[in-house]
């Protein structure tokens, strides 16, 4: 009998996506449930994004690229760094990819041999571990719990490393958790990095844009230089551009990364799309206000959703710098019995609760790494915000 290949048995589906799925089918089964689980804006693509997408069209760009990337985009992404990061980057150190997960992807399985260890603080975002797996290496969790705001601290970071690790994989704005490092709490990881040379540094900055009270977003090769050249900063257009169907992710890194990356890329996916590599272009270049609006519009989201979880006896939610997500403890609530009966006995227990019992629908904790704790993506209007979060009081109230 024919099975997968050994690589494939050593991940696990996306459980975000999966729970996507599962609200998918109930509505079309017409079932009136509220999906909290997707990391997806509401907002739409902005109306010259998508112009610049139907010239493209119209002019012929409908054919091959370069494998990672057009001049004109590599030209408006290094112009991004330039601007928002103080980071200088040749188009050899640029790469452009089919989204945030496969610059992530390319680069771990175009770096990482069997046996190499890579340190990803829990909470994290679910494809971390999966893709370190698929690529043979050994992922290395450390655990930032709710009192520690969700970030590692630099003793913890000295601790985890060893003669085999490869990377730290650094998420700021996070997700599941939207705890984002300042610049101090950067420096004081970078010091550590320093007697370590070993250990390359993945910046996951796919949130930069979407952060609030003031938090100043800073990169870690922005506030160590030094670290830059075993640096590289990944980010991409699907969350502040509202463009997660454009699929377009990029990063700046070394060049023998950037080049064994593209080499990895020339024999599974080819180019990005033609014409999202010039909406993604437009993008970039374009006016960025209206990002400072919708963070208007984010930031009292998460005020309400932060109220309305507080007010549950067994709950504790801090409260984020940035992202569109939540990240509530809820170890006050494992141990309880729902109306009927059932024992919720871990996070796992609780989300299919409140699935069945208030039909909405969020992510256990476990599949980030830390429980209990679930995650609620608050990217969707404060009216169904305000109806999911009643419900999810109600279903709490019922636990006895």
């Amino acid at each position: 009998m024919s099975q997968p290949s050994a690589a494939l048995g050593r991940i696990q589906p996306s459980a975000t996506l999966a729970m996507t799925s599962r609200v998918l089918e109930l509505k079309r089964a017409g079932v009136d449930v509220i999906g909290l689980s997707a990391g997806e804006p509401d907002f739409d693509t902005p109306d010259f994004v998508k112009d610049a997408a139907i010239e493209a069209i119209k002019a012929g760009q409908t054919k091959y690229t370069n494998v990672d990337g057009t001049a004109e985009l590599k030209e408006a992404i290094a112009a991004k760094f330039r601007r928002d990061n103080g980071l200088s980057y040749a188009a050899n150190q640029i790469s452009a990819n089919v989204g945030g997960k496969h610059t992530l992807f390319n680069a771990l399985v175009a770096s990482v041999d069997p046996g190499d260890e890579v340190i990803i603080p829990a909470p994290y975002w679910v494809s971390y571990p999966d893709i370190v797996n698929f690529a043979g290496g050994t992922p290395v969790f450390i655990k930032a719990t709710a009192e520690a705001n969700y970030k590692i601290t630099p003793a913890q970071l000295d601790a985890a490393i060893g003669p085999r690790t490869k990377w730290l994989i650094l998420n700021s704005p996070s997700n599941p958790s939207g705890a984002a490092y300042t610049r101090s709490e950067l420096e004081a990881i970078a010091e550590v990095l320093r007697r370590h040379p070993h250990v390359l540094v993945m910046a996951d900055d796919m949130y930069e844009h979407i952060v609030y009270d003031d938090f100043e977003f800073t990169t870690i090769a922005q506030v160590a230089p030094d670290l830059y050249e075993r640096t590289l900063t990944v980010n991409g257009c699907s969350k502040a551009y509202a463009m997660t169907g454009w699929r377009i992710g990029f990063a700046g890194g070394p060049a023998w990364l950037i080049k064994a990356m593209a080499k990895l890329q020339s024999q599974s996916t080819s180019n990005p799309c033609s014409i999202a590599q010039a909406a993604a272009t437009a993008a970039l270049n374009g006016d960025q206000s209206f990002l400072q609006e919708r963070n208007i519009a984010f930031k009292g989201r998460r005020d309400l959703v932060i109220s309305m979880l507080n007010q549950i006896n067994g709950v504790h939610c801090p409260r984020p710098e940035g992202a569109f997500y939540v990240y509530p403890d809820v170890s006050g609530l494992i141990g309880k019995k729902t109306p009927a009966g059932l024992l919720i006995e871990n996070d796992a227990a609780l989300i299919d609760y409140f699935l069945d019992h208030a039909r909405v629908a969020a992510v256990h904790g476990a599949a980030f790494g830390l429980e209990p704790a679930f995650r609620v993506s608050y990217a969707t209007s404060e009216a169904v915000l305000t109806e999911a979060c009643s419900r999810i009081q109600e279903a709490c109230a019922a636990l006895s």
